[in-house]
């Protein structure tokens, strides 16, 4: 039975969640304040963590970083809950790290929905191995980026984006398969998310950037 860590100062809202995720075949804790949060995560780690953004002893987006950072956390799908429904706060989020959002106020269906299909995203065999191509090198095992030689600090989604590119070299990704793959859900403005995305790895990848290639009207290849 997979494990949710409920992180949300509303009571009412996290006796909701709690209560449709048991209702359908999840084990859930939930946590007032990111201490008590913290504490869990020493002594079990979760499957899958719902992560509200507004938290009286600490910003979810703090904590979001530190999960992202810590080599013993990062790899745990998060989901962000918040009241924020700004482009701008959305994108945010997904670059320091969440892989996917929710927001409030949202329906039971849709937030069991975007859990389950979160869970089988994750559930992939992780690559490990170092990716190549051309002057990139990509050391999934760190998760770090170089081009010739030198570390490249991107952030979350723009690794992850670079990283689905490679991966798959060679082949033309549809740009609605990449915005499934990357961010997992649709929202308002997402084509000028995925372009920007795009646009900031090829400058900081440089002269290395021109391997990423536009197709027009279909999407992006690695090559």
């Amino acid at each position: 039975m997979p494990l949710i860590y409920i992180v949300e100062d509303d009571a009412n809202i996290r006796e909701i969640e709690s209560y449709a995720l048991s209702k359908n075949g999840f084990e859930t804790s939930g946590f007032e304040k990111a201490a008590p949060f913290y504490r869990a995560l020493e002594k079990k780690l979760p499957d899958l963590i719902l992560l509200d953004i507004m938290l009286p002893d600490e910003d979810g987006m703090k904590i979001l970083k530190k999960l992202r950072t810590s080599s013993i956390t990062r790899e745990i799908p998060i989901i962000m809950v918040t009241a924020k429904s700004s482009e701008i706060d959305t994108v945010k989020g997904l670059d320091s790290g969440a892989d996917d959002y929710i927001t409030k106020p949202f329906g039971v269906m849709e937030l069991i929905s975007r859990v389950r299909a979160m869970l089988r995203r994750s559930g992939r065999r992780p690559v490990t191995e170092p990716i190549r191509l051309g002057d990139i090198f990509l050391d999934p095992a760190k998760r770090k980026c170089y081009t010739d030689g030198e570390e490249v600090e991107l952030t979350y989604k723009e690794y992850e984006l670079l990283f689905y590119l490679m991966i798959n070299a060679g082949i033309v990704m549809k740009r609605n398969v990449l915005m499934d793959e990357i961010w997992g859900h649709d929202y308002e403005g997402e084509s000028r998310t995925l372009d920007a995305h795009i646009k900031s790895l090829r400058k900081k990848l440089g002269d290395a950037g021109s391997h990423i290639k536009t197709i027009r009207n279909v999407g992006y290849i690695a090559s």
